[in-house]
């Protein structure tokens, strides 16, 4: 199965700045998002309406999320948290509209992975300072920093190659459907399929990311 096809080239330099499949469906769950934000708080009101109510949902269900995962003095990172599932979960479902899922492309799993990576150390630094964060990887026994520095750096290759393994095994399986079936893919056999790969399996890869996102950052700090 070939990659992310090219869309078009931004003209820079000799060759350009090449636009694929990723960036343009990135490009538009992010217009969707936007939009979504700007029609659900439109004109609040101290007694909320529909709309204000589902927006008040979703974010107090994202704050009360982050703060029982990881503490409450983690819940700033409740805007983060809540961008990287609503991100990630468009993204995973994207499919259901026919579209390339951007998190089938290791550069978009393993961009995100090395965000959190980053958010991690950071973390880890601000709670302990940074003699107290590089002790850390001398325990409980010096001769072990090898396998520290190794762990540490398997994080963002197991997050990115997780997220990025199952989207795209969910795309062949549908793309070799598809082939299989031709004409009969108009039967409902490719539908249920879409329902699991695209919507289960997208979504709840998508909170696995969250989980484990915010399970490394607020073990950062011990």
């Amino acid at each position: 199965m070939n990659g992310p096809e090219i869309i078009f080239v931004i003209p820079f330099g000799e060759r350009g700045i090449p636009v694929t499949q990723t960036v343009t469906t990135t490009w538009f769950i992010m217009l969707v998002l936007f939009g979504l934000s700007i029609f659900l708080t439109r004109g609040m009101k101290i007694k909320p309406g529909k709309k204000q109510v589902i927006a008040e949902t979703i974010v107090d269900g994202i704050y009360n999320l982050t703060e029982s995962t990881m503490g409450k003095q983690f819940k700033h990172f409740s805007p983060y948290i809540g961008t990287l599932l609503l991100l990630v979960g468009f993204a995973n479902i994207s499919g259901l509209l026919g579209l390339r899922p951007p998190t089938s492309d290791l550069n978009t799993t393993l961009g995100l992975a090395l965000i959190t990576f980053f958010l991690i150390h950071f973390t880890g630094i601000k709670a302990k300072g940074v003699g107290g964060y590089l002790k850390g990887f001398l325990e409980p026994m010096p001769f072990l920093l090898p396998i520290n520095i190794m762990g540490e750096i398997a994080t963002p290759i197991s997050l990115s190659f997780r997220l990025f393994g199952n989207i795209l095994g969910g795309l062949i399986i549908m793309t070799l459907v598809y082939q299989a079936l031709g004409w009969f893919s108009l039967i409902p056999v490719p539908a249920i399929l879409h329902m699991y790969f695209d919507l289960f399996a997208g979504l709840l890869q998508s909170f696995i990311f969250g989980m484990l996102t915010m399970v490394f950052v607020s073990l950062a700090s011990d």
